[in-house]
């Protein structure tokens, strides 16, 4: 037979050659150096789509056996109802979890019965949340950054009596607090309008607050240049900055731990400007800059988001007020490392803890060393 060869065949046309005939890769390769074998490699593959795979007899007990888990896994699809429980609704979603050792959104399936919503995860047939109907005190609906660039997602908050609130979202979220309203209704009961949603913290977030410590401002997710350290380059991470009335300090999503703490009293300047954060054709984005002391230098922690303007004006404030409410109108702080000192030291004599020297006083002492030169 002679070999042809179709060259107006297109990726589509190999890959369903493949998945329908199959392809067999038996390969002996061995790496050479200078002439000295070093390392062999004996390659047995077989691709094919799993019809074609079954009906040469390959993988046969693994398909019995998955589709005999499957059949299993299915009988345990609907959680275990208390007596007398119909369900009214059910309808994909998730639940914010936050107790554990980390925070996610934990999907499964919401059940809406007579009694109470369930969030059911059938893969590990347990019930992740529930919350009887007559617990259930308001429901509030929000639009909140979903995790893809640009884009909103509707989030459900359920208020209970105990004065906890609960993130819900759902495929028709609308759909669900609906429902939700009307079964409570049915009940003859009914939720509170116009209710203040209280401000959510994590645990983990909640466990870091000082005595009489709390947070004054926070906000959307903020990307900060972390410094190099090793072989790894400084390299801008998305998490939270949070400002408390005693310090400013970002949470790393991602480790779930803080990386950036500073005291209120430290910061010696916070500004802002636009300037490119990564690539030669990246946009230009607002940066906050945060300059603050530490022992006898400044260091610069830098910042970015959608809401720079609104954390310098935050800082710059409580800044301000605290500098005023510290220091006194006899007291300023060193322009170089941020240590408080009387003006008069300041200006006469310098800073005693790194040495800075105000430009006047450096003048002289200049003027002083040519007079004696000369």
């Amino acid at each position: 037979m002679e070999a042809q060869r179709n060259t107006n065949a297109t990726l589509v046309d190999l890959l369903d050659r493949i998945l329908d005939k199959g392809l067999v890769i038996h390969a002996d390769l061995i790496v050479s150096v200078a002439g000295i074998p070093l390392i062999g490699v004996n390659l047995r593959a077989a691709i094919a789509g799993m019809e074609t795979m079954l009906k040469y007899g390959v993988m046969q007990a693994w398909d019995e056996k998955s589709r005999a888990w499957e059949r299993e896994h299915r009988k345990k699809a609907i959680p275990l109802l208390l007596e007398g429980e119909e369900i009214a609704l059910k309808m994909y979603g998730s639940y914010y979890y936050s107790k554990g050792i980390y925070a996610t959104w934990k999907p499964g399936y919401f059940y809406l019965t007579n009694r109470r919503l369930i969030l059911h995860r059938q893969d590990f047939d347990e019930i992740t949340f529930q919350a009887p109907l007559e617990e259930i005190r308001a429901l509030v609906m929000k639009e909140e950054e979903h995790f893809v660039k640009e884009k909103q997602k509707q989030v459900l908050y359920l208020l209970d009596k105990q004065d906890q609130a609960h993130r819900l979202s759902a495929v028709e979220a609308s759909q669900l607090k609906g429902a939700i309203e009307q079964r409570i209704k049915d009940m003859g009961s009914y939720l509170e309008e116009n209710p203040v949603l209280p401000e959510l913290e994590d645990e983990q977030i909640a466990g870091l607050l000082m005595e009489e410590e709390r947070v004054i401002h926070r906000g959307k997710k903020v990307w900060y240049l972390a410094p190099a350290e090793g072989i790894q380059q400084e390299t801008w991470r998305p998490g939270h900055l949070y400002l408390t009335n005693k310090r400013l300090f970002w949470w790393y999503d991602f480790d779930r731990k803080m990386v950036f703490d500073v005291s209120i009293d430290r910061i010696v300047n916070v500004s802002s400007e636009m300037r490119k954060v990564s690539g030669l054709d990246s946009k230009k984005e607002r940066v906050l800059d945060i300059i603050y002391g530490v022992d006898s230098t400044q260091r610069t922690a830098s910042f970015a988001g959608k809401e720079i303007d609104e954390w310098a004006q935050a800082l710059n404030g409580v800044v301000s007020a605290r500098s005023a409410e510290v220091l006194g109108p006899e007291m300023e702080t060193c322009p170089q490392c941020g240590m408080a000192a009387l003006i008069k030291d300041l200006l006469k004599e310098g800073c005693t803890s790194c040495g800075w020297v105000s430009p006047a006083k450096s003048k002289g002492i200049h003027e002083v060393k040519l007079s004696i030169e000369n």
